[in-house]
């Protein structure tokens, strides 16, 4: 068979396939990222049928698919709601690093990976999934409730948290000094700083000069910019990723609505096909070995981004129930671990497989938490009771928490971008469960 018969035959198989995978999972009400991993897995090294026709165009378009989670990730947020998270929320963040970062850097040197394979395994476990838990918070019915900004700081932080991270990882995977390593650091630091301030002082002007009443012209200006500055942003070792970021960052109003409604489409084909490759350069019969690894790690991690979403709910003045579902709820890990490990495997293999394992376990287990935890921890909770305590009845204060209201976000402009703003909701709304 003609090689260019064979790629179009195994991209098309590919496609279709992904689009399967994707509706059956939105049947069940899953992410279908777990289904795009084990794809990548039964046609990958090892597996049932390798595909090697369409493996350098996967490659490519894997690395295309990092890039425009992130630039889609930037244009969710404006700049001037960046800093202000920053401002409010970095408490939660410094309690999110510790209690989520360090049982991954741990459980890699306990496994003898090495401090560099440490800080990558210490990002997977660290960093939760804001793909999943947004679609876990609109089919649940959360986004009125009085923890959702909560839940959304945490998210922006971590985010925020990347733009440093990453070069920082790229730098050690690179094998750079200590120097080298914090001359990308400062590059990283001073870029972002760079772009901050230019979005709050000139963001109009910026998006300005990108807007275009043609989708087309829009399409092609913003890609094009962003595959560009993510290109300059790899070969100075930010990463390419942060770089797309920024592009995100500094687009503002009709020009980042109208490019995430462009761009959202290209997105979720890229980022599918990014999930399958790194299927595809998982070897099966690595993940057995690592499997326990796997789910011990993830039940430590399940119990700590409980407890930060816990902590971050508390100081956020939000009550008991609101606590235990913020913690529930962000325990998805998905894109960034993937992406994390992703640029990790070249240093120590074995993080591509523990790294499946674990992302499959808890994008399943992480929609679970979000929506058990709560319940299930007032019923720990009543049965814990003294019989006196259990006399008065308490139902009222976990009904007054549940909080959702029927009313949707409403979308103020800030800063030139459309902003969500949660209602203000009292403690003694009714509850929805």
């Amino acid at each position: 068979m003609h090689e260019t018969t064979a790629l179009l035959i195994e991209l098309g198989a590919i496609i279709l396939g992904l689009g399967i995978l994707g509706r059956l999972a939105g049947r069940v009400g899953f992410s279908a990222i777990p289904l795009y991993l084990l794809a990548g897995l039964a046609f990958g090294h090892g597996g049932l049928l390798p595909l090697n026709a369409s493996e350098e165009f996967v490659a490519t378009g894997a690395e295309i698919g990092v890039i425009l989670l992130l630039l889609l990730l930037g244009l969710e947020y404006s700049a001037s709601e960046l800093v202000s998270n920053l401002k409010t929320q970095y408490p939660s963040g410094i309690v999110d690093f510790v209690l989520n970062a360090v049982p991954g850097a741990v459980a890699a040197l306990i496994l003898g990976w090495g401090p560099v394979a440490a800080v990558a395994l210490a990002g997977v476990t660290w960093i939760s999934s804001s793909g999943v838990i947004a679609k876990v918070l609109g089919d649940l019915g959360r986004l009125g409730n009085r923890e959702t900004p909560v839940i959304l700081g945490v998210l922006v932080i971590e985010d925020l948290a990347m733009a440093v991270y990453l070069p920082l990882l790229t730098a050690l995977l690179a094998g750079l000094s200590l120097a080298g390593g914090s001359l990308t650091l400062l590059i990283s630091l001073g870029t972002v700083g760079a772009v901050l301030y230019l979005a709050l002082r000139h963001g109009r002007l910026i998006s300005r000069a990108v807007s275009s009443d043609n989708p087309e012209m829009l399409l092609l200006v913003v890609l094009g910019l962003t595959v560009l500055v993510a290109g300059v942003a790899q070969e100075l070792q930010v990463s390419a990723a942060v770089g797309a970021f920024l592009v995100g960052i500094a687009l503002s109003g009709e020009v980042a609505e109208g490019a995430h409604n462009l761009l959202a489409p290209l997105r979720d084909l890229f980022a599918a096909v990014f999930f399958v490759f790194f299927g595809l350069n998982t070897d099966p019969a690595a993940i057995p070995p690592v499997l326990v690894p796997a789910l011990i790690l993830a039940t430590v991690t399940v119990l700590t981004k409980i407890a930060t979403g816990w902590y971050a709910a508390k100081r956020a003045g939000v009550r008991t129930a609101g606590r235990w579902r913020t913690g529930g709820t962000l325990v998805a890990r998905g894109e960034f671990s993937i992406v994390i490990a992703g640029l990790a495997v070249g240093v120590e293999p074995r993080i591509g497989p523990l790294a499946t394992a674990y992302v499959l376990i808890l994008v399943i287990l992480g929609p679970l938490a979000a929506r058990w935890t709560e319940p299930l921890a007032r019923r720990l909770t009543r049965g814990a009771k003294t019989p006196a305590a259990a006399s008065v009845p308490s139902a009222a204060p976990a009904a007054a928490e549940a909080q959702v209201t029927s009313e949707p976000y409403t979308k103020p402009e800030q800063s030139g971008r459309a902003e969500p703003s949660v209602p203000d909701v009292s403690d003694t709304a009714p509850s929805h469960g």
